[in-house]
């Protein structure tokens, strides 16, 4: 037999509570039968009647288990990545107050929205790098999150092939079981779509085969803005200043050839409401379900039994002096 809870002070002192008073209350007893020259002995009747339902009660409270049973124990969950931006580009600000601090908010609202599940970040621009693994801790994920700045990788432009290899190395299954295969696994990739790298078909593809969906969100407005820099604002080679605008095409295709959705936030909408809502529709996808020997906790035979002397103790009446 095993036990759910353990004899703590709380219990001891209960009892021992108990105990002093209820001798206290015998010796009074004692003290009045003498006086009329009678001896009480259906006190003791009710004495043991009572420790008796208290320590049965105390059994119930600590939860005596025993019988071995199965139980299947199922956990219902995603693996998900985000994956930011940090391309001098995400610097502009025609999101207000720029695109860099509404995708931080934006993972954050992701985040918090996904506590069950286990999330992980990613940050990229010509380079891609795990800035959090996979994890369930919240505050060490929002910490991440809110140290992001476009200084954190070099100012060399944006190229999805290395985000997406990184997100295949560490989606992949590595494991053939049915719980496994059923896993849900979730890119979703935040930038302004001004990707100067090659053709990430391939990859694309890969990731398809793998069941790993990418979910993009556009962040930025077609009209564009300049970008801030230390000294001004950045020019090209001619010295012209650089207007940096939402590219949604090369998003809308990666999104199409993994099976994902495109979604957007400029200067009028935003769908971040609407992918957490098509990220919640896959949830029942991952089933990890295990059988475990468990004890039954059988605290409700100790307290029945309880109860009817209880019942018992209301009900009969013993005399203890008569007059």
């Amino acid at each position: 037999m095993t036990w759910y809870q353990t004899l703590t002070l709380l219990e001891i002192l209960f009892g021992a509570t108990f105990l002093v008073l209820y001798v206290g209350y015998l010796l009074r007893v004692r003290r009045v039968a003498l006086f009329f020259m009678q001896r009480p002995y259906g006190v003791w009747f009710k004495f043991l009647l009572r420790h008796l339902y208290l320590i049965l009660l105390i059994i119930a409270i600590l939860g005596p288990s025993f019988g071995a049973m199965k139980k299947e124990i199922r956990t219902i969950g995603k693996d998900l990545y985000v994956a930011v931006d940090l391309s001098q580009s995400m610097n502009a600000t025609d999101i207000q107050p720029s695109r860099l601090e509404q995708a931080k908010h934006i993972t954050k609202r992701l985040i918090s929205r996904f506590n069950s599940d286990r999330i992980g970040l990613m940050v990229f621009s010509n380079e891609a790098y795990i800035q959090s693994p996979l994890t369930f801790d919240q505050n060490a994920l929002l910490l991440h999150t809110q140290t992001l700045r476009t200084g954190l990788l070099p100012h060399s432009g944006t190229d999805y092939a290395p985000v997406l290899q990184l997100a295949l190395d560490k989606l992949r299954q590595k494991s053939n079981t049915a719980e496994e295969e059923q896993k849900a696994r979730v890119l979703v990739l935040i930038s302004d779509g001004e990707d100067f790298g090659g053709n990430v078909k391939k990859l694309a593809e890969q990731l398809r085969e793998e069941n790993i969906r990418v979910y993009t969100l556009g962040i930025g407005t077609t009209d564009g803005s300049r970008i801030p820099v230390a000294q001004g604002f950045k020019t090209d080679s001619e010295g012209n200043e650089v207007i940096s605008r939402l590219n949604p095409e090369p998003l809308v295709q990666l999104a199409e050839l993994t099976g994902g959705t495109y979604f957007e936030v400029n200067g009028r909408v935003s769908e971040v409401s609407k992918l957490i809502s098509t990220i919640n529709k896959i949830e029942g996808e991952l089933r990890e379900s295990k059988t475990i020997d468990v004890t039954a906790n059988k605290y409700i035979y100790p307290l029945a039994l309880a109860l009817l002397l209880i019942l018992l103790d209301i009900l009969i009446t013993v005399k203890l002096i008569r007059i």
